[in-house]
């Protein structure tokens, strides 16, 4: 199973400990880039696929790594909504 297979079914157990690094790198899978949302955005930060136009916003959390878990919860549904997660 590669690296974003394993980071997907993490993210769906919905752990207390996942953190902004791990979302990168999975969005990224998805062809996502990570932007910040401008010049004075501070922890804002947009996550875009230009392929479909998909945008998933959230706040870079900060001083810890781990997001949320209305985050994990909104990032989940997000891609549920994207068809990124076809029946899971």
């Amino acid at each position: 199973m590669s690296k974003p297979n394993k980071l997907l079914v993490r993210l769906l157990r919905r752990p207390k400990d996942f953190t902004f690094k791990e979302l990168e790198t999975l969005l990224t899978s998805f062809g996502f880039t990570l932007s910040n949302a401008g010049g004075t955005s501070g922890s804002a930060v947009r996550f875009i696929n230009h392929e479909n136009g998909h945008i998933i916003r959230l706040h870079k959390p900060h001083p810890q790594p781990e997001l949320k878990p209305y985050l994990v919860a909104m990032v989940i549904n997000e891609l549920k909504k994207g068809g990124y997660l076809d029946g899971k």
